[in-house]
Parts: structure tokens; sequence; C-alpha cells
């Protein structure tokens, strides 16, 4: 599902993916801004984590997956870190800078970079630190905002392998009927001989929301699953698939996220196979704690003020919700 940036711009994603929007602020050919942006490629994987490792507590919009899977991103090495330029649409954000050491002098350079571009200055993904940092260097020069329906969802990976309690009964149950129907189901890992069928029951996962005419616009999300499947070894992802007689019943695939997280990009389940969610839920939690005996958590990103999706995730039970900050330049007026 989709993780995004702070700001829950759907809207402006939509456009930016569907259309492929560019920077709608240009420079002249001879022009050089302050900062000297280039877009970010699948490429840029090894040179960005070097840097992200430095992160303790981050929302999902910053692991490299998402940069990829989402809107326009572009992005800067300024004086030891990585600076990135967010393009959704009409709306340009400047993350968080992500490096070690002193921010000003990155931070100076984010504004003054806004500023020769005639461009509002939105700093995203502040966590209480990095919050506390700004309001330091320039009191009174942002204002502060927040989004509970942007906050990521992150669990135990013992809770949601072991599903242990009279409070995951539910889920339980919703698993063993599940292996009731499907008794010769099996769990295999996603690769390159099963992604043909996995775009066929996701295309198909769509048109049947489609047809019912729901309110959410999935095509930016099914945008980014496709990117997904075009950069799935390149981008380090790992995945499940439950397959009964040949027939995909559900997916799930992610991207390691720190040492010790792995996040959860999408989730998909066909809505005739009862309880396949929950099973594919358990299963990757169980395949990724084996795997990775460090992580201890799974984030399953945000529930973008969907009520449905609120009460899945809440139903869960998280460990804890990360939440974020965005800032934005405050007027004259203000």
């Amino acid at each position: 599902m989709f993780c995004g940036d702070k700001l829950s711009l759907t809207i402006c994603l939509a456009e930016c993916i569907i259309f492929n929007v560019e920077f709608c602020h240009e420079k002249e050919d001879d022009y050089i801004f302050m900062i000297d942006f280039r877009p970010v490629s699948f490429k840029d994987k090894e040179l960005y984590e070097s840097y992200l490792t430095d992160i303790e507590s981050r929302g999902c919009e910053l692991t490299f997956a998402n940069l990829c899977f989402w809107g326009q991103q572009n992005m800067a090495v300024v004086d030891g870190h990585i600076v990135l330029f967010s393009h959704f649409g009409d709306l340009t954000i400047y993350p968080y800078p992500i490096g070690k050491g002193d921010k000003r002098s990155v931070l100076d350079k984010i504004i003054e970079d806004a500023a020769e571009r005639g461009i509002e200055c939105i700093i995203s993904s502040l966590n209480e630190e990095a919050k506390h940092t700004l309001e330091t260097y320039y009191p009174d020069k942002f204002r502060y905002f927040f989004d509970p329906a942007s906050y990521d969802y992150v669990y135990s990976i013992d809770d949601l392998a072991d599903l242990k309690g009279r409070k995951y009964q539910k889920k339980r149950n919703h698993i063993n009927r599940f292996r009731q129907t499907y008794p010769d189901h099996k769990v295999v890992p996603i690769d390159g001989t099963n992604i043909s069928e996995l775009k066929k029951m996701v295309d198909l996962w769509y048109e049947e929301k489609a047809a019912k005419g729901t309110d959410e616009d999935y095509e930016l999300e099914k945008a980014a699953i496709e990117k997904a499947f075009e950069g799935y070894s390149e981008l380090g992802l790992e995945g499940l698939v439950i397959l009964n007689e040949g027939k995909v019943l559900a997916l799930t695939l992610g991207s390691r996220m720190s040492a010790n997280t792995f996040d959860v990009h999408f989730e998909k389940a066909r809505s005739d196979a009862d309880g396949a969610y929950a099973a594919i839920n358990r299963e990757f939690a169980s395949y990724i704690r084996e795997k990775y005996p460090d992580v201890r958590y799974l984030d399953r990103e945000e529930d973008m003020g969907i009520e449905g999706l609120r009460k899945s995730k809440e139903s869960y039970y998280p460990h804890h919700m990360i939440a974020e900050y965005w800032a934005r330049e405050a007027t004259p007026s203000e």
C-alpha cells in the first residue's frame, strides 16, 4: 500500500505518476541552482542506504524502495548528507537531510535553493529530534504540522508471526478456515519465474475494485506496484505468494527498512479467498523472522485516512506508531 510523503498528497501524487510531470519550476540552461539535483535511479540504492543506516527512527517514506515507487524523486549529496527534492504534481518538498553531523549548513542551502527556485520551502519527514533542530536553528521561521492519517503502524514481528492470545483469536480463526478451504496451498518466494502471474492477479484485483466503484483512487498505487515488479531484484525486494492449484491467492512484498525493521510495501489477496489476507500476513512475518533473526518489527505503513484500512491495521495491535511532522516556511503575516 501507499506510504508516500507525510503530507498525504494523493491527488498531486497521482498527477505526477500518471502523467510523468516534470518540475514546474525549470531553470535556464546556463543557470545552476544552489543544489544541483539529479533523478533517483535504481542504481543509487547502495549510495543512498549507506547514509540511511545512520537514522534510528524514521518513517517508511524514506526507504529507498518507496522513493522509487512514489512521485518523482531527485537527490544530491550536500556537505556529507543526502538531500532529496520530491515532486508531486505542482508541489515540491524537501525531506529532512539524511546523514551524520551538523545539519545547519545543509538546511541553509535547502532554504536558499527553494528561494532561488521561487517555491515555498516545505521540509518533511521530521521526527521529534529533527523538529527540535529546525526550531533551534530557525526560531519562528517555520510553521509545523502533523497528519495522523500518515502515521506508520509498526508491529512486533513475534506478534504477527505467532498470533498468540485472545486478542488474535479472530485472526487465527480466519487462517484456520483458509487452511481448511485450501489444504493443498503452497507458499513460495516471489522471484523472476512467477512475477508475470502476480501481475495478472494484481490487474484483476484492481479491475474488481474499479467495477465496484469504490471511492478510493487506486491508480497511483497500481503504478507503484508495477514499478515494484519492474525493479524487484535491483531494489532488493522480498516477498511471498500463496498458490493453490497454480492460482495466485495472495501476495506480499517488502524491503529492509533498518537493522531491526522490515517494511511491508504491498499486500494483495483475492476477495473470494476467505482468510487469505490473514494467512499471507502471518506467513510473511514468519518468513522474515526466520531469515533475519535481528528483525524485531514490521512497518505496515500508513492508513491514508481510509476508515477500513485504519480498522484493519488497528486489529493487529501495533507495537508503536511513527509520527512525523512537516514544516512550511512562515509567511510574513504569520
